[in-house]
């Protein structure tokens, strides 16, 4: 774009492109998810980059993903995650209830995950 852009400092690039109208933002992202209908492409501790040019975002992704298998789950899911019961939801029925949290979990996956249901089939 800049003639290889070799000889130019950092600085002075921002400032042409900013004359451009170009703007460049790092993004502090923590995970970027590529789907296709073949595989998702999993991006953890990448590089992204927005660039804004005349109102046309575009972004730019450096790093190595992990490939999956189109909505296959990462290994570092937990159990609660997978059955679809957030584990904040057990704690507050086994609070309620007195009783264990595998008990308090049981009776929220009886339930479909019905807060009142669970604690009334627990009381």
């Amino acid at each position: 774009m800049f003639g290889g852009g070799g000889g130019l400092d950092p600085s002075k690039m921002q400032q042409m492109m900013k004359q451009m109208g170009i703007d460049i933002d790092e993004l502090d992202a923590e995970e970027v998810i590529i789907r296709t209908s073949e595989e998702e492409l999993v991006f953890t501790d990448a590089d992204v980059q927005r660039m804004d040019a005349q109102g046309q975002e575009t972004y730019n992704i450096v790093g190595e993903p992990e490939r999956r298998e189109p909505g296959e789950t990462s290994d570092s899911a937990t159990d609660e995650e997978e059955e679809g019961i957030p584990q904040d939801d057990i704690e507050l029925v086994a609070q309620r209830t007195g009783t264990s949290e595998d008990a308090a979990r049981e009776a929220l996956e009886a339930t479909d995950g019905d807060l009142a249901a669970a604690v009334s089939r627990l009381e």
